[in-house]
């Protein structure tokens, strides 16, 4: 028998990740979806929704030991969840799209904090993991930023996963 492998999404409440979910999901994988107020998404069949924290180390952990618990095994984790968004308007200015050198320190914090380090708050296992992270870069694309050599990430398609 052929072992099916599920897909995680994080920060799927809407969006994005929720775009990603319900596309996995039509393609006949099996997703779990998380996010702080993912109760109030409607999936189609096949999505699973676990109410998540993406800051909250524990709350991660949690996400990780359900999914094990279900006897599922993850191909692929897509990342979404992203902090820095909860005031984009600071001393009545909009900041967001600030230059680098302008933007609050917390910000940065914030992103590194859900947006990277959180979906791999699982166990040690996860530096041995076999399967496939993907980190949503749409922001990168839609304003054209670059990386450290200068080139522009792509979007992610299906045929990618």
């Amino acid at each position: 028998m052929t072992e099916t492998l599920a897909a995680l999404v994080t920060g799927a409440s809407r969006g994005v990740g929720r775009g990603v979910a319900a596309a996995l999901a039509a393609s006949g994988m099996s997703v779990f979806a998380t996010g702080r107020s993912i109760r109030q998404t409607d999936f189609p069949d096949g999505v699973t929704t676990l109410v998540c924290d993406h800051t909250d180390d524990a709350a991660v952990a949690d996400v990780f030991r359900r999914i094990d618990a279900r006897g599922r095994r993850l191909g692929i984790l897509v990342n979404v969840a992203w902090g820095g968004y909860e005031r984009m308007v600071e001393d009545g200015r909009f900041t967001w799209l600030a230059p680098f050198g302008e933007q609050p320190t917390w910000r940065w914090d914030a992103m590194m904090t859900s947006g990277v380090r959180a979906a791999l708050a699982r166990d040690p296992k996860v530096a041995r993991w076999n399967g496939r992270v993907v980190v949503a870069a749409a922001l990168a694309v839609e304003y054209g930023f670059t990386d450290v050599d200068g080139k522009q990430p792509r979007p992610l398609t299906l045929a990618d996963v």
